[in-house]
């Protein structure tokens, strides 16, 4: 079969594997993508292979936290081309429906007539395609916008001292963090958020890579190949990406010591434009 040279550097760049090694799986594979990162992965080439994402949508993802720190919300607004995404009308009308989005429950429903408004000055469809708002009971809302709208993350914290939420040093920590899930993105909090179905295609994926080994061996390969997908994947046992000798779980520790409060992380959302 003809593998072409753009197949190969689509695996490259979703499994980080050496381009003859790709093409050799694309073709064993007979071009079938996902077939060819499995078989990677069986040889342990591939790590943590990713789908490249192919996101086609323009626009523009926002957030804001208000004063208190208490309350976040994140929206995505979605128009037709990149060139509108850069129209400073469109960009002020991203912003003004994110301040909105601060008091109301459905802002796609509540915001139905400034869409339609601007789509009539704007002149492209627009679409408000997602929406989100944390409320911190006993905590604090952090967020972060990574190029210019194309990434958003919200974080919620959970705190024990409501005056925590103002402090400098842990406004600068809730920014830190929000930065790691962006970069790294997890594909979840903890381990009871990986996909059960999931942990076993590992586990299947990780026996086979060790046929042939002595059983006396075998269970604590297993288990530590095991460990490290979960630190890989999971968000409090990462290590965290400006000091990656320290976990997630470390940070937090260390720095509610040094707040003299505990620092929790209760849930989190991360948007890439355009992704379902």
């Amino acid at each position: 079969m003809n593998i072409t040279a753009a197949q190969v550097k689509e695996l490259r760049d979703a499994t980080n594997v050496s381009m003859m090694d790709c093409k050799r799986a694309l073709q064993e594979a007979e071009g079938d993508m996902d077939k060819a990162v499995k078989l990677l992965r069986e040889r342990g080439m591939a790590v943590a292979a990713k789908k490249a994402s192919r996101v086609a949508k323009d626009g523009k993802i926002s957030a804001k936290i208000s004063n208190d720190g208490k309350t976040g919300v994140m929206i995505e607004i979605n128009c037709e081309t990149d060139f509108v995404t850069r129209n400073e009308k469109f960009q002020s009308f991203v912003a003004e429906m994110t301040d909105k989005a601060m008091d109301v429950d459905n802002p796609a429903e509540a915001f139905k007539d400034e869409i339609t408004a601007a789509i009539a000055e704007i002149g492209e469809n627009i679409v408000l395609r997602k929406s989100e708002k944390f409320v911190a009971e006993q905590g604090a809302v952090s967020s972060y916008i990574h190029m210019g709208g194309k990434v958003g993350v919200m974080v919620e914290f959970g705190l024990e001292n409501e005056a925590t939420a103002t402090n400098d040093t842990f406004k600068e920590l809730g920014l830190d963090i929000c930065l790691h899930v962006a970069a790294v993105n997890p594909m979840a909090l903890d381990r009871d958020g990986i996909p059960a179905e999931t942990v076993e295609e590992e586990k299947a994926l990780f026996a086979k890579q060790v046929e042939g080994k002595p059983e006396n061996i075998v269970e604590g390969i297993l288990k530590g190949k095991l460990n490290k997908f979960y630190a890989t994947n999971c968000l409090l046992e990462q290590g965290f990406v400006k000091e990656d000798k320290t976990s997630i779980t470390d940070l937090l520790a260390a720095k509610g010591k040094e707040l003299g409060d505990t620092i929790t992380i209760k849930r989190y959302i991360r948007w890439q434009l355009g992704e379902a």
